[in-house]
């Protein structure tokens, strides 16, 4: 099986606790490749836990369960393997706090996408290849932000550096982003713009998109699957269509009026 058809995260019998807390109880779910996934859920479902646990930032605990990513088992018996740096080569990570390094310019942040295929000497002394830093242009330009390339990204606003996020992933040659919570933190209008080009990027370049969202009408809007956890299980899996009012209801209880920012389902 090849990185273009093996699933993007195989999610197989896997629990997590912390203290007494089951942040994950169990959890089996496969995400294709070139599928759009939302993972929603209340505060303390579980769904950045198992964002986390995918890329192995969060280690999973020791038993029969496992997690693979486009084929290569990254966590086994509560262990990360020898397999996952391999495996986070294949993934750009968006966070909900950009992770820019804020002195320097939006280019250089971006350049460090190029950093896993280059030696370290050309990282550390900023000696990037041509077409590294042809191709970093041309993903700034992409996502619409190539004007503020000298930039220190310090100075920019929430949803320009999620975009240069965004463009240090396509420098990376990822095959597929997980994202977590991307739009948390800017305004509806960053928001949509950002949600619109992991769109594109998922329809038009065929990368698999993970996306933990607090924003129920988002994921409605943007994501034809979702998944919602609840107290560390999966309680939904499906189109995004079948979220009705009572079925939110019931994943989100007393939380449902604030999982929508612009409008009810």
């Amino acid at each position: 099986m090849t990185t273009a058809t093996a699933a993007v995260a195989s999610v197989k019998d896997v629990s997590k606790t912390f203290g007494s807390r089951k942040a994950l109880n169990g959890v089996s779910v496969e995400v294709a490749a070139g599928e759009m996934v939302a993972l929603i859920g209340p505060s303390g479902s579980g769904k950045s836990t198992l964002l986390r646990s995918i890329t192995g930032l969060q280690s999973i605990d020791a038993g029969k369960g496992t997690i693979s990513v486009f084929g290569e088992v990254v966590q086994k018996n509560g262990r990360v393997t020898g397999q996952v740096r391999a495996a986070r080569q294949k993934l750009g990570m968006i966070f909900q706090q950009f992770n820019l390094v804020g002195r320097l310019s939006l280019f250089s942040n971006v350049m460090l996408g190029a950093l896993g295929r280059l030696p370290g000497w050309q990282g550390f002394f900023g000696a990037w290849p041509m077409a590294d830093k042809q191709k970093a242009m041309a993903a700034l330009h992409r996502v619409g932000v190539s004007e503020y390339a000298a930039q220190r990204a310090n100075t920019l606003s929430g949803g320009q550096q999620q975009r240069g996020a965004i463009a240090r992933a396509l420098v990376q040659g990822a095959k597929a982003i997980l994202a977590d919570e991307p739009v948390a933190s800017l305004d509806p209008v960053s928001a949509r713009k950002v949600m619109e080009l992991l769109v594109e990027l998922n329809q038009r370049d065929g990368l698999g998109v993970i996306v933990t969202l607090h924003q129920v009408d988002y994921a409605i809007r943007y994501c034809e699957r979702v998944i919602a956890l609840q107290a560390g299980k999966i309680v939904y899996d499906g189109p995004s269509t079948g979220l009705d009012t009572k079925r939110l209801i019931e994943i989100y209880g007393p939380e449902f009026e604030d999982a929508f920012w612009e409008t009810k389902a």
